[in-house]
């Protein structure tokens, strides 16, 4: 995992966002390149089985290339001569992944495929998703659990 450090001011609420801490207040070392699943995972909220299966589904998503893009591709158009082989082409491949995406969500159900979109793939803490979903406080990480859950079941990950 790629480690980016930055100190922060620590304050009731969490980790202050905004850099430049001075004086005598308490601090934190945090990783910035750190995902919210993966924070979860090293701090004892999600198992092994739930972190591979939102790393899958999140994989599943870069693959399938289903983030919003800013400009043009301009990625290479690569076209292999030879015939007969039984690879996949980069199209298919894409398409595969957004079927495998699209299917884990289904799996998960409507209802929480919200939140594994936002915490997932969109990298939203769960704290800023429960906010948008309008759900209790705390509630995200009980919710989260058993969509990630169900992602798993979808994976066939034991």
């Amino acid at each position: 995992m790629r480690r980016e450090l930055a100190e922060r001011e620590l304050t009731s609420a969490g980790p202050a966002r905004r850099p430049g801490v001075t004086g005598k207040r308490r601090t934190v070392t945090m990783n910035l390149a750190e995902s919210p699943l993966g924070w979860l995972y090293t701090h004892g909220y999600l198992n092994e089985r739930l972190f591979a299966a939102g790393e899958r589904l999140r994989a599943d998503y870069e693959r399938a290339q289903l983030a919003p893009r800013v400009t043009m591709r301009w990625d290479p158009v690569r076209i292999k001569q030879s015939g007969g082989g039984s690879e996949l082409t980069p199209g298919e491949r894409q398409l595969a992944a957004k079927q495998r995406f699209d299917g884990a969500l289904a799996h998960a159900g409507s209802d929480l495929a919200d939140v594994l979109w936002r915490v997932v793939c969109a990298g939203e803490t769960v704290q800023a998703a429960e906010k948008a979903l309008q759900w209790p406080v705390r509630s995200g990480k009980l919710v989260l659990k058993i969509a990630l859950d169900r992602v798993a079941e979808y994976y066939r990950i034991g």
